[in-house]
C-alpha cells in the first residue's frame, strides 16, 4: 500500500499539488481550493505533531475500527467523510500560493522525521505504517477532488 513516508509517492504528490491553482474547482464536497488547502495543511500539522488536540469521545469508541476499514485495502477513501472539527477552514478565501507553499513544506517533511507513534483526534494512536498510508490516502483525496 503507498505511503506518504516514500520519496517517490511523495514527490508525486508535489506534483499534484503544483497543479492547483485558482480555478481548480471540486467535484465534490463544500469545500473551495483555499478552503481544500488550508484543510490539508490542518491536518498535516496534526498527523505530524505540530499540533495536538483532545481525543474526540466518538472517537473513543469507533476510532480503530474506521482506521482499519479505511486502511483495509488501497481503495481510495470515500467521498463527503466527516472532517475532524480543528481542520474545518471557515473562512472564504486567502493566498493560494503561500497556502500551497506551507502544504508542500509538510508533505516534504514526512521524509525528515524520525516519529515512530502519532497521534490523531479521531484515531487515536497510530503506528508509523498507519500514519503514513492515511496521510497519503487523505492527500490523494483531495487532490482526486479537485481533479489532481
Amino acid at each position: 500500500m503507498k505511503t506518504i513516508f516514500d520519496k517517490e509517492t511523495r514527490d508525486g504528490l508535489i506534483t499534484r499539488i503544483n497543479l492547483i491553482n485558482e480555478n481548480s474547482q471540486p467535484q465534490w464536497g463544500k469545500m473551495n481550493v483555499y478552503q481544500m488547502l488550508k484543510h490539508c495543511t490542518l491536518s498535516d500539522e496534526m498527523y505530524l505533531g505540530k499540533k495536538t488536540y483532545k481525543r474526540a469521545f466518538i472517537g473513543r469508541l469507533f476510532g480503530k475500527v474506521a482506521l482499519k476499514g479505511m486502511l483495509k485495502d488501497d481503495a481510495p477513501l470515500a467521498k463527503n467523510n466527516p472532517t475532524v472539527p480543528q481542520c474545518k477552514v471557515t473562512e472564504a478565501g486567502g493566498d493560494i500560493e503561500a497556502q500551497k507553499k506551507q502544504w508542500i513544506e509538510l508533505v516534504e517533511e514526512y521524509g525528515k522525521t524520525s516519529k515512530t507513534d502519532f497521534e490523531h483526534t479521531f484515531f487515536g494512536k497510530m503506528t508509523r505504517e498507519q500514519m503514513g498510508q492515511l496521510a497519503y490516502k487523505h492527500v490523494d483525496h483531495h487532490l482526486r477532488q479537485f481533479s489532481n
